[in-house]
């Protein structure tokens, strides 16, 4: 049993099928075209759970941090990696410095989708994944409807590592879906998650249980026990996937949902994170890695401060990442909000200064020349984003 915040599902089976998914809204008709322009590559990583951006890329440099974060806040003389003098990366993503170092790296601070006020994990993931103003009844996903409008021929695929199409591939447009042949075990942020919701329902709380129970028996593993294997197994695929006929492809990491003990709860997330992107590059190669871009994203960032509970809570303003040998990294884009009194989002969450609509745009803009016009009106209704933005010069 695989078990995700947004969706369930029961599978044993590995599997490669084809998946045209039915919208409600506007039918977008599948084109083909002579040929993909170029041989580019995209992958797009969801980070699910809401990944804290400040945990990850740590703005120690900033005064108030550290007061902010009394237990989560590091420092370059407690294990962070200094980035540029500023900001710092989290020890647990180490196998991420490399990267850095040669450039093929680069974190976007302080953005968000347009969602707001009610920091609900379903619908946050549905924004990002859907690409529009607002949660609505749209049930296709923004690199879904990228695919009517980026010339390819059919030997330029798109292929879902996932048990199913998920919602950023869902649409009109043929995807493929490709679930491995033994599932992840849920992360321990999913655990936490659907035992808090089932807590006030005896019935819920016994069902959870035994399934947990069973599902613990069959697969011989803890919540938490083989991820880093999964993890670089369904990389591995991805690339192998992109080595051949497929340019576009995406997958998914969980476990960041951390409300409680977020210092022990963080490092297997984001030991995967910087797992995937290594293996995407070690097994597609260096000739494909240089014609690769790598965007991973999450539903939205977490609160400044901490809780009681030595985590963190719900926010707003997060954290992109950028990888992949097309891009020219080695900086923090985007525009830092500061996190003084008056500089926080309802005195509590990061600031957002970018639509990370626009990142994503960025790269469909630059990988397969897709243009201003089907960006701002098909594929990311009312985004803003033209030929200037700044995240085309990474």
């Amino acid at each position: 049993m695989t078990l995700s915040m947004n969706r369930i599902s029961l599978s044993r089976r590995g599997f490669l099928t084809s998946a045209c998914c039915l919208a409600a809204a506007p039918v977008f008709t599948p084109v083909t075209f002579a040929a993909m322009p170029g041989d580019n590559r995209f992958v797009t990583i969801v980070l699910r759970g809401a990944m804290d951006g400040l945990d990850l890329v740590q703005p120690y440099g900033d005064a108030g941090f550290a007061a902010l974060r009394p237990t989560l806040a590091l420092t370059p003389e407690t294990g962070l990696l200094d980035l540029d003098g500023h900001f710092g990366l989290h020890p647990a993503a180490a196998d991420l410095m490399p990267l850095w170092k040669s450039r093929e790296l680069a974190f976007v601070h302080a953005v968000s989708t347009p969602y707001r006020d009610q920091r609900s994990h379903f619908d946050g993931q549905d924004m990002l994944e859907c690409g529009g103003e607002h949660v609505a009844e749209e049930r296709t996903g923004w690199l879904n409807r990228a695919l009517a409008v980026i010339p390819r021929s059919d030997a330029r695929k798109a292929i879902d590592v996932n048990t199913s199409t998920e919602l950023i591939l869902s649409g009109p447009n043929e995807v493929d879906v490709w679930a491995s042949d033994s599932n992840l075990a849920p992360a321990r942020d999913e655990m936490q998650f659907l035992t808090r919701l089932y807590a006030g329902d005896p019935p819920f709380a016994a069902a959870l249980a035994e399934a947990t129970r069973a599902d613990t028996a069959s697969m011989m593993t803890g919540p938490d026990g083989q991820r880093g294997e999964k993890t670089a197994e369904v990389a591995a695929l991805a690339a192998n996937m992109l080595k051949a006929d497929y340019r576009i492809a995406s997958f998914s990491i969980t476990g960041w949902d951390t409300h409680i003990g977020q210092a022990g709860q963080f490092k297997r997330p984001a030991q995967d994170l910087a797992q995937a992107i290594n293996t995407l590059k070690a097994t597609l190669g260096p000739e494909i890695w240089a014609k690769t871009v790598v965007l991973a994203m999450t539903e939205f960032g977490r609160t400044v401060r901490q809780n009681g509970s030595a985590g963190t809570d719900h926010g707003t303003g997060g954290c992109a990442l950028l990888s992949g040998g097309a891009i020219n990294g080695g900086g923090i884009l985007g525009k830092w909000p500061g996190l003084n009194d008056g500089q926080l989002l309802d005195d509590r969450d990061l600031m957002p200064t970018a639509d990370v609509r626009e990142v994503a745009a960025a790269m469909l803009y630059r990988q397969f020349d897709v243009g201003v016009d089907d960006l701002t009106a098909q594929i990311f209704p009312g985004l803003a984003f033209d030929k200037g933005s700044q995240f085309l010069k990474v």
